[in-house]
């Protein structure tokens, strides 16, 4: 972050001729001590060296690049007409909410709302399916939804810029920061497609440059500028989270800065107690609450515009859904009885649909599989049957309720057989019992047999009548003693990542994930209820939905049976050991691959480790009591440097952790700030040499930068023809440009 300290210099040298002028008064200046005064030298110094370079603050050079940054992200931005790569995903999630039918995704909304915003402004009716490869109709402008989605990408080159400008860079360094984010293929690439990568980006900025601005305001707390800073910062924290959750990352980083500031102003003792409690007020109001306020009003506009029943019903709670236009759930009689077919819901946040198939497990009873799953289909459906010890039916017809407390039977409808427990250890939970499906109508026994127990019910005083919809209840075996619980597990690919299914030991009624409701519900000597008017409050879906998405993204894990081409690891990302083709290879495609500009890459990742070295070189120097840093150069050096390195190492070493599949757009938001540590550490080095040396250095890195981004434009701008004649952009073995198994 910017010096505070030769930024007001900087401010405060108006009037005089040169560097040389201030620093003669500043000698005669009482009112500063002698490392003020050796520091004043040092920073107006620099000033008068970089005297014939312009103001970093000057308009004109942001607005060029800006012109720039339009020409590298929308030339030919509709030279293909083909759905690339994940417009699959995204233009249809668009489509969704212009048809206002509730979907289904593992990420947050804002991108997705954004992108269906673009839509509409396109005058797009929502009525193309968006399917891989396909061409895209006439009556769809795709071109202006693609611009719209760029100039996210397009307004990250100045806040590049701005930013290094703020962390007190030289101008020569900001312009190397910002060429970098200009010139970069990966980026100018993924902000010409449908996509929520360039919107990500776009936030990831806004959030470094609101901390770096903040920062900057530090030494006026209070103060008009510094509210404004602080709750832009918030504000861009919780637009982050609300397109992506590696926005946390971002948090966390902002949570860091904020720790240090806090810790730092605990030690000064010239601060009153009121105003230090005030600065733990201020940020906890706008950069915890406000920030979660702002991704809580994303799911509610989520909410609000998705009315009508659509693919992702089922990943809701039922009474969301019972509340959603056109639901089917509506038309259900309202008391089971015995031989009534119905859906089973759990109730845990992110609970799915009780389900069954033919598939076995591969170990342990080798029964039929017992899971829960999140799409509707007719493997979802079981029949309330009588236990084997009373009759099934009445002889005269009548009907009987299943009651609170009554042992009853599930029969499987598509296969026929009953829901069924033993002493057999589950395959994933191994302390719970096994749940399968066994026997049919005449063959089976005790362990067949399920006790209802009502728990609770959202509408109705009477607890003692099985409900639709608003009777809440478990069901407990009564040879084993267990409850049936599904608890967001996934089981293995043998499983399809379905969710595991178990009978738990544990007798904890509050455990939601024992809880089970009544969704759908048919039995044609029954009256159809009415369920429309039951409101399920906002912040129970919220919840909901957000567990049902950490669920799902636990799931997206490689498949050890299926080999994906596209599919990388993390330690390749910061070398550019690979890229990621987006479509198709055929010569009447336009092709695109999604490949870094090798010069940001590797300079970014070797600026990392001089980092480290020279935060070796001078501790070894302190150690040995030189004094090579002035109180300034340590602030500058922690926050223009450490951050930067602090943010590309929690947007980055996390994915080494995660379990899910990985490509190679996940290193996008930590390439932002290894750019800026490349930029801190080449103008450290650089900031002694002679003007001349200095044109040179940074002339040859601006020709390199440019240079290997012409270069390698066939992969931004579009490939066409056969993909074997740009295998000269292949230096690397690894770069499958054109087309290599």
């Amino acid at each position: 972050m910017a010096n505070v300290e030769q930024h007001e210099l900087k401010k405060r040298k108006v009037g005089s001729g040169t560097g040389e002028a201030v620093v003669t008064k500043l000698d005669a200046a009482p009112a500063m001590d002698h490392d003020e005064k050796k520091y004043a030298k040092v920073a107006m110094n620099a000033i008068a060296q970089e005297s014939s370079l312009p103001d970093v603050y000057n308009p004109i050079l942001p607005l060029l690049f800006t012109a720039l940054a339009l020409f590298t992200r929308l030339y030919r931005i509709g030279r293909s007409n083909i759905v690339t790569w994940d417009e699959a995903h995204f233009g249809k999630f668009g489509s969704h909410y212009l048809k206002r039918e509730f979907y289904f995704d593992v990420h947050p909304p804002l991108g997705k709302m954004l992108v269906g915003l673009s839509g509409y402004l396109a005058n797009y009716n929502g009525s193309f399916e968006f399917k891989s490869g396909e061409k895209y109709p006439e009556e769809l402008d795709y071109v202006f939804m693609r611009v719209f989605n760029a100039m996210f990408g397009v307004l990250t080159v100045p806040l590049a810029y701005y930013t290094a400008a703020g962390l007190g860079f030289s101008p020569a360094a900001v312009w190397l920061v910002t060429l970098m984010v200009l010139c970069e293929n990966s980026y100018a690439t993924i902000s010409r497609f449908i996509l929520l990568d360039s919107m990500l980006l776009f936030f990831t900025f806004t959030t470094m440059f609101c901390l770096v601005q903040f920062h900057n305001q530090q030494p006026k707390p209070f103060g008009r500028k510094w509210w404004k800073w602080l709750i832009l910062t918030g504000t861009s924290i919780g637009c982050v989270c609300s397109v992506k959750w590696v926005g946390l990352f971002a948090t966390a980083l902002v949570g860091i800065y904020t720790i240090d500031d806090l810790w730092q102003k605990f030690g000064d003792l010239k601060m009153p107690k009121v105003a230090y409690a005030k600065h733990w007020a201020a940020r906890g109001a706008f950069l915890i609450v406000w920030p979660f306020l702002i991704y809580a009003l994303n799911f509610y506009l989520h909410f609000t515009i998705l009315e009508n029943s659509g693919p992702g019903d089922a990943q809701m709670s039922s009474l969301f859904q019972a509340n959603l236009k056109g639901t089917d759930l509506t038309s259900s009689p309202v008391e089971i009885m015995y031989g009534s077919r119905a859906t089973i819901k759990n109730m845990g946040y992110g609970g799915g649909l009780l389900h069954s198939h033919v598939q076995t497990y591969p170990e342990g009873s080798q029964q039929q599989q017992i899971t829960c799953y999140h799409h509707k289909d007719a493997n979802n459906e079981w029949f309330f049957y009588p236990n084997r010890y009373e009759p099934e039916f009445s002889s005269e017809g009548e009907l009987r309720n299943v009651r609170d407390g009554a042992t009853i039977r599930l029969i499987h409808a598509q296969t026929g057989r009953n829901l069924h427990s033993h002493q057999v250890a589950a395959p994933v939970t191994k302390s719970a019992w096994e749940v399968s499906c066994y026997g049919n109508l005449t063959i089976g026994d005790d362990k067949d047999h399920w006790q209802v127990e009502i728990i609770d019910d959202l509408k109705h005083r009477d607890h003692s009548k099985l409900r639709t919809l608003t009777s809440a209840f478990r069901l407990r075996h009564p040879t084993l003693g267990c409850y049936l619980r599904a608890a967001n597990v996934n089981l293995p690919q043998w499983g399809f990542k379905q969710v595991e299914v178990t009978c738990t030991k544990e007798n904890d009624p509050k455990d939601v994930h024992t809880h089970w409701n009544v969704e759908n519900h048919w039995n044609d000597k029954l009256p159809i209820g009415e369920a429309a008017d039951y409101k399920s409050p906002f912040w129970r879906d919220f919840v909901h939905l957000n567990v049902a998405m950490m669920t799902s993204n636990n799931a997206l894990v490689p498949d050890p049976d299926k080999q994906d081409d596209l599919a990388s690891q993390a330690w390749q990302w910061p070398l550019a050991h690979v890229g990621l083709r987006m479509c198709s290879w055929d010569k009447n495609v336009v092709k695109y691959f999604l490949l870094g500009n090798p010069i940001v890459y590797w300079g970014s990742t070797a600026s990392l480790g001089a980092f480290g070295l020279l935060v070796l070189w001078y501790l070894v120097r302190w150690q040995r009591s030189y004094q090579d840093l002035t109180r300034a150069d340590f602030d500058h050096f922690h926050y223009a440097g450490f951050y930067p390195v602090l943010g590309w190492a929690l947007h980055y070493i996390p994915f080494f952790i995660m379990g899910r599949v990985l490509y190679v757009h996940h290193y996008f938001p930590a390439l932002w700030f290894a750019i800026l540590t490349f930029g801190f550490v080449f103008d450290w080095l650089t900031r002694r040499l002679p003007g001349g040396a200095k044109v040179l250095v940074y002339g040859a890195a601006y020709v390199a930068v440019v240079g290997v981004f012409v270069y390698f434009s066939p992969v931004t701008f579009g490939m066409e023809g056969e993909a074997e004649k740009y295998k000269y952009l292949r230096w690397l073995r690894t770069w499958r440009i054109h087309g290599q198994e």
